[in-house]
């Protein structure tokens, strides 16, 4: 019999990412082979994402690429988007099934007859039902490993999907991640990338019931002792939840490195109060401080909305002079959207979308001159660099511990090593160039 093949592809975060990784091994171990999603397939899976409007409307162009290659493949769609709004996507033409939350775990049990469906086939819970953890982590595709150990969250911003998409917070055992930790550097993984909806809410829900049975402090401090893995990346953590003891922890720390990622949102304690964030931007400041205090090199990123309901000029700028003057590395600047069952959605003061695209464009351009003065910062410093796996237009790129991105010409030898170098300049196209000192590990 021929053995049917599969292919994926993962919109949206990190998280979405290690679900796929996932979900795939699961195909294989059901006799599925495994093949790029530019390939002729018996099987297209989608993992959605709907944190915006964009990666909505981008699952309808991968679809049509799907059936470009294979016109009777079928074609399966799970993650957020999937959940939130089943039947839109099973209305797309080319769909044949649809998963929710719970459901997309099992996919391969919905998979006994590939025939074309005239319509999409639904499966998808209520999303309270979706109270239980599947742990999962990425494998094989990169020189790095995102490994989940959260998900769903209790928080309630009123711009956010995300609980009615991944239901409420909860925490794979302490046991499970070590020991998924374990079986990552087992395969020669360099770099672990810690994932989830609200990691810093890590251990509630461990074991099922609402509180704490461990804190995120107590998961960094024993994923630290765990042999093999040469470097623990924290991925994205709420400041109201990044404490004093994490921050020191980490510039102690033997693996893990001085990166953090930490959503802002606004600079605007107003709009910070209509977002129903959980804190106001004088702890945001505080947060910065500390990390700059105990590791002066430290790469700080920042989530930023631009557009949202009753975000004035003033407002805006105060955020972009907020930001300006804090001593951080780099924005992710999302545009506001309206997404259906949110708060926000009915507020007033909508914000126009030129200015939104506007506001958009002043805050990116603030990212690019606050990359380029850290990455100057570090220019004749020592770092530890580990180098990627493609070749990029005959070049070899890398990241520093502290996230510079870094290049040199291409040598196959390099990919996944870690190797000490000396910063010296900036290329044209941002990336720093570097003199090797010492191969650290091979």
């Amino acid at each position: 019999m021929e053995t049917k093949k599969v292919a994926f592809y993962t919109l949206g975060c990190k998280l979405n990412f290690s679900e796929t990784s996932t979900i795939a091994r699961s195909f294989k171990d059901e006799g599925f082979a495994r093949v790029d999603f530019k390939e002729n397939a018996d099987i297209y899976v989608i993992n959605t994402c709907s944190v915006t409007e964009n990666a909505d409307k981008r699952f309808k162009t991968i679809v049509k690429q799907a059936q470009k290659v294979n016109p009777d493949a079928f074609v399966a769609a799970i993650g957020c988007y999937a959940q939130l709004k089943p039947e839109e996507l099973a209305d797309v033409n080319g769909v044949d099934l649809v998963l929710g939350a719970t459901e997309k775990f099992k996919i391969t049990d919905y998979l006994n007859d590939l025939t074309k469906n005239d319509f999409g086939e639904v499966h998808s819970c209520e999303i309270e039902d979706a109270d239980f953890y599947v742990g999962s982590y990425s494998i094989g595709d990169r020189t790095r490993a995102f490994l989940k150990v959260q998900d769903g969250c209790d928080y309630k911003c009123t711009y956010c999907t995300i609980p009615l998409a991944r239901g409420i917070s909860r925490s794979d055992t302490m046991t499970n991640v070590l020991n998924n930790a374990k079986e990552i550097s087992e395969q020669g993984i360099k770099e672990i990338v810690l994932t989830g909806v609200n990691i810093g809410d890590y251990g509630k829900g461990e074991f099922g019931n609402k509180k704490h049975e461990h804190t995120f402090l107590d998961l960094v401090t024993e994923l630290d002792k765990v042999e093999g893995i040469e470097r623990l990346r924290i991925s994205s953590i709420e400041p109201n939840l990044l404490k004093n003891e994490t921050i020191d922890l980490v510039s102690k720390s033997r693996a893990f490195v001085p990166h953090f990622h930490v959503p802002l949102q606004s600079g605007s304690n107003d709009i910070l109060k209509k977002m129903k964030r959980r804190y106001m931007k004088e702890l945001y400041v505080d947060r910065v401080s500390k990390i700059k205090e105990v590791m002066p090199h430290a790469c700080i990123g920042v989530d930023v909305i631009v557009g949202f309901p009753g975000e004035t000029d003033e407002h805006f700028l105060e955020t972009y002079n907020f930001l300006k003057e804090l001593d951080i590395s780099y924005l992710h600047v999302f545009t506001y959207s309206e997404r259906d069952n949110t708060e926000a959605a009915e507020m007033d003061g909508v914000v126009s979308k030129n200015v939104r695209a506007k506001r958009s464009k002043m805050l990116r351009g603030l990212s690019a001159k606050k990359r380029r003065a850290f990455y100057e910062k570090q220019l004749n410093t020592d770092r530890t660099v580990l180098f990627e796996g493609e070749n990029k237009e005959g070049y070899i790129h890398g990241f520093t511990e502290n996230y510079v991105k870094v290049k040199a010409p291409w040598n196959p030898e390099l990919v996944n090593t870690l190797h000490k170098v000396h910063l010296t300049k900036i290329d044209e196209d941002g990336a720093v160039r570097f003199n090797f000192i010492e191969a650290l590990v091979s």
